[in-house]
């Protein structure tokens, strides 16, 4: 499997086994963290979208939002090290040692986070959401321990108002039956509606063609056969390996077979971003909305329902 799948099927693997951590305000410092670690790329997104990019001084390697402003420090977030992470601040007149004041981590590779919080390091862990109102809540838990508490809340409200208005915006469909392929890699691995993006498609009213070969072996995201994917005949199919494996719908189409599912015929293949795809923090009103779209362009085809 890809690497970015690897992490991003890490990510949410963790959060079955491992429930979300709660953050006590209760005697905490009342003055912001100057330095801040995020080994997490959704972590990393929201901090900036609510103003506390410039008390983040080091990310992980697989971080690419915002496109400018991060900085150049990079820490490895599927192997760290204790050392990678307590010389990673830079000494200032009010910020006495190179120790982060926080570390944000959304998967606790090599128990780093009892390592760090033995040397009385602070670490909140946020594994990958799964639900909604998780991932609402996580945004506004960063705002709360950054400072910037107002900006996380009002992100927070808009997201749920986008997603809100995208459910709305679909019009009940119970006799059109929408079956829907979300392909995570070019070797078939998928996900089922238990996931969080899963989820997402269900409020939707799509019927998940991986959830018939699910099993609790994958923890949600089965690896599909291309001749299940051909007979059970998606009239929908959404592409997330675009960034990682330059998947295209063209590609898709040339596969043995594809020509003649319902989605390739009638040109209902997606692109999805990768990285907007595998996060659950500033951009999910984003990918809410191009689930939305491609959802009523699909009932919207005479040709299908004809």
């Amino acid at each position: 499997m890809f690497k970015s799948l690897r992490f991003v099927v890490a990510l949410f693997m963790s959060a079955l086994a491992l429930p979300l951590l709660g953050v006590s305000m209760a005697g905490a410092s009342t003055r912001p963290p100057q330095c801040i670690v995020s080994l997490s790329p959704t972590a990393t997104e929201t901090l900036f979208a609510i103003g506390a990019g410039r008390q983040v001084q080091a990310v992980d390697k697989d971080s690419s939002y915002p496109t400018t402003g991060l900085p150049a420090k990079r820490i490895n977030a599927l192997n760290p090290s204790v050392e990678s992470v307590i010389g990673i601040c830079a000494k200032t007149s009010t910020h006495h040692s190179t120790k982060p004041d926080l570390v944000i981590i959304s998967y606790d590779a090599n128990s780093i986070k009892e390592k760090l919080k033995a040397l009385g390091i602070k670490v909140v862990e946020q594994d990958a959401a799964t639900s909604i109102s998780n991932a609402l809540h996580q945004i506004r838990q960063l705002g709360a321990l950054t400072g910037h508490a107002m900006k996380a809340k009002a992100l927070a409200m808009s997201i749920d108002k986008t997603i809100t208005a995208d459910i709305a915006s679909v019009p009940a469909h119970p006799t059109r039956v929408i079956n829907v392929y979300y392909e995570l890699d070019p070797t078939y691995y998928s996900l089922t509606s238990a996931t969080f993006v899963g989820s997402l498609m269900k409020t939707l009213g799509l019927v998940n063609i991986a959830d018939a070969k699910s099993t609790t072996a994958d923890a949600g995201y089965p690896q599909l056969s291309p001749e299940y994917i051909v007979g059970a005949n998606p009239q929908l199919i959404f592409l997330a390996d675009t960034r990682c494996c330059s998947v295209t719908p063209t590609m898709v189409a040339g596969r043995p077979g594809f020509s003649t599912v319902s989605a390739v015929t009638n040109s209902h293949v997606v692109n999805l971003d990768d990285d907007v795809a595998s996060r659950w923090g500033p951009r999910l009103g984003l990918l809410m909305n191009q689930l939305t779209a491609a959802v009523k362009s699909v009932l919207g085809d005479s040709r299908l329902w004809g």
